[in-house]
This record gives C-alpha cells, sequence and structure tokens, in this order.
C-alpha cells in the first residue's frame, strides 16, 4: 500500500502535476494541501479517467483547502480537526481506508497574525495530538501525512535558511512535533533516512537548485503502521518541473 502527499499550492494551477503525481508514484491514496480554491472550484473533471476518486475540502476566499484522492474504497470520518468549533479554517481531512485511519493535515505557518497566529499554530498542534492519541487508545493505525509547517530538528533545513524566531523552527513547534513521536509515531522518511532525508520545501528563485530547502512535509505512522514501513521518498521530479509547487511529494510504501 502506498501512500503520499503534496502541497500543491494551489490545485487549479497544477492539476497537471498532481496528475503526474499519480501517474507516477500511483498511490493508493494521496492527500492535498493548499488548494486555494473553494470547494466548487477544485478541478474535478481532469481527474475522471485517472481511477481515483476526491474528497474536497476548500475554503472560501482562496486560502488553504484540503483534499483526499483516493483509489481504494474510504469512508470520510472527519472534515475539521475536532477541539476548536470556531475553526473555520480549511486544514484538515480524516477517512478510513484499508482499516487505517488516515489524516490529511495542513499545519498552520505560524508566522502571520502576530501573537496570535502562533498561537494558533500551537493549539491545532495540540488538537491534532488529542485526535491521535483517541485513535491510538481505541488501538487503530493511524498515519498522519501532510504540511506540518515544522522543521522537525536543525538536520531538516539547509544552513541559514530561517531565522531562530521562526515559528517553523520555534522550540514550542518543535516540541509539539515531539509530542506526537512520543505518542508512538514514527517519522517514515527520518526512520529510512536516518543521516540524509531530502527537503521537501524550497522557495522560489534559485533555492532549489542550490538545495537551500526545508523538511516540512511529513508521513507519521503509528506503531503498527511502523512495523509495515517498506519504503519512504521525496518525489524531486515534481519540484523540477516548469511552474512548479514549492513542496514536492513525499511518499510512504507499507507492506500489505
Amino acid at each position: 500500500m502506498k501512500l503520499a502527499t503534496f502541497n500543491v499550492n494551489s490545485a487549479r494551477r497544477r492539476i497537471g502535476h498532481v496528475l503526474r503525481v499519480l501517474q507516477r508514484l500511483s498511490p493508493d491514496v494521496l492527500v492535498l494541501q493548499e488548494l486555494k480554491c473553494r470547494t466548487e472550484e477544485f478541478p474535478l473533471m481532469e481527474l475522471q479517467g485517472s481511477g481515483y476518486t476526491a474528497h474536497v475540502i476548500g475554503q472560501t476566499g482562496g486560502r488553504n483547502g484540503v483534499a483526499l484522492l483516493s483509489r481504494l474504497p474510504f469512508e470520510v470520518t472527519e472534515t475539521a480537526l475536532p477541539g476548536e468549533a470556531e475553526d473555520v479554517q480549511a486544514r484538515f481531512v480524516a477517512a478510513r481506508i484499508a482499516g487505517i485511519e488516515l489524516a490529511g493535515i495542513y499545519l498552520p505557518n505560524g508566522n502571520s497574525g502576530g501573537d496570535e497566529g502562533i498561537a494558533y499554530k500551537w493549539r491545532f498542534q495540540d488538537r491534532l495530538r488529542d485526535w491521535a492519541q483517541a485513535h491510538l487508545d481505541a488501538f487503530r493505525p493511524v498515519a498522519l501525512l501532510g504540511d506540518f509547517n515544522v522543521c522537525p530538528t536543525e538536520a531538516d533545513l539547509a544552513k541559514g535558511a530561517l531565522p531562530p524566531g521562526d515559528a517553523l523552527v520555534h522550540p514550542e513547534s518543535r516540541a509539539r512535533f515531539r509530542a506526537l513521536l512520543h505518542q508512538g509515531f514514527t517519522d517514515a522518511l527520518r526512520t529510512l533516512h536516518p543521516t540524509d532525508a531530502p527537503f521537501t520545501y524550497w522557495d522560489y528563485g534559485p533555492a532549489f537548485e542550490l538545495n537551500r530547502g526545508l523538511r516540512i512535509d511529513h508521513a507519521l505512522l503509528s506503531p503498527e503502521l511502523a512495523e509495515r514501513l517498506v519504503g519512504c521518498g521525496v518525489d524531486l521530479t515534481s519540484r523540477a518541473e516548469e511552474s512548479p509547487s514549492d513542496h514536492a511529494p513525499v511518499w510512504v510504501e507499507l507492506r500489505d
């Protein structure tokens, strides 16, 4: 079974990139982030004939947005992360697929909105931990995939790529990411690439050619799924294409 995640930075502009990722990686499930469109504006027509069914959660105003594309039967269980009823940002989708509780995540960046912006990021991380713990307590296999907007360690960003106070490397952001790992989750990419985990994001300009990037897109697996882990990587081809997203897809393969 292969799972993948991709921050597309505009679904309408990059649906061609998405289709090529589906062809190149052939994932069973692909979660998307940063759709930048309303639900009804997502380019579903282009997916016809691909073999994938989509569940889209867009957002008014052309911001955020997440989607789940699957060629396996699935049941959507959550369209928003529980724990904050007034949170209307489209950043979370969860589904039950082949016995797995899978969540697609677009975690807040935290660098805009002043103190409230970073506080929202940390509350979202706390809520995600609570959601994950509830499923772990029920002995369900859990996969968390998406753009976490966190560089877990100094090894996860190019030297000097971010200032020390940036929300992506803030000690509180990193501590909350570690809290997920302490629940028993495995960082798939770091586990299989302990010393050379590829970056997953590069700003536009020369950053990609210089490999001045960040590792902020992650695939976290609960113990049952970590035991099935046989492969994980970053699709650099996608980032090298013309007019790419600033992120590259991350994929993880599990044995049956």
